[in-house]
């Protein structure tokens, strides 16, 4: 049997990313119709809508969707999730891991969620700041949890790629709230973040 490979992409929006592509590949001295480039524009098209399918999530619903009512109120963290992002600034990638927790108020979440929210936020034009910042705003909303924190780490093309060029810095960016705005709640999640638990 062979392999088929479906993806779904709106029509109207491939076609006219298709042609200001082959423009953008003509206006940097290139030529759309060499065979190397023939089906790029195409790739890029449906590429782009898919980096930047976010915009078509819904964080919250994603949230309401696996929300349980559960009496457990210790810190729940999720750490190490992946995430890809393109900066708004110049459209290249960043890409880290985040670090997620929250302390329930009666209610906690399926973990996949969480991960899903971070990349409902990252499959967008992004900046790491504000990144952070929406997916604590995310959870805080639907769960009313006790506190939420969020940290992530992530390596910026456009810092490596051009301008300073600098191929080893690490961008961190953090958001509290609730409990976590207590020094020793703080210090509690930043010790876990930071510890190899699975290997002791």
């Amino acid at each position: 049997m062979s392999y088929k490979k479906i993806e779904q992409y709106e029509e109207k929006i491939t076609s006219h990313l298709v042609e200001n592509y082959r423009e953008t590949l003509t206006l940097l001295g290139e030529n759309p119709d060499r065979e190397g480039l023939k089906k790029t524009p195409h790739r890029v098209a449906k590429a782009m809508q898919y980096l930047t399918q976010g915009y078509h999530m819904d964080p919250k619903a994603i949230l309401e969707s696996a929300k349980f009512k559960e009496s457990f109120s210790e810190m729940v963290l999720v750490k190490d999730i992946e995430l890809y992002s393109l900066c708004e600034h110049h459209l290249l990638p960043f890409f880290g891991k985040a670090h997620v927790a929250y302390i329930p108020n009666g209610y906690i979440v399926g973990l996949s969620k969480i991960a899903r929210v971070v990349d409902c936020f990252s499959r967008r034009l992004q900046v790491q700041e504000r990144l952070t910042h929406q997916i604590l705003d995310a959870i805080q909303d639907v769960l009313h949890p006790l506190g939420v924190a969020v940290v992530i780490e992530a390596q910026h093309l456009c810092m490596m790629m051009r301008g300073v060029q600098k191929q080893n810095s690490v961008t961190t960016t953090s958001a509290f709230s609730g409990q976590f705005e207590d020094e020793r709640t703080r210090s509690e999640f930043i010790r876990l973040i930071s510890a190899d638990l699975m290997h002791r």
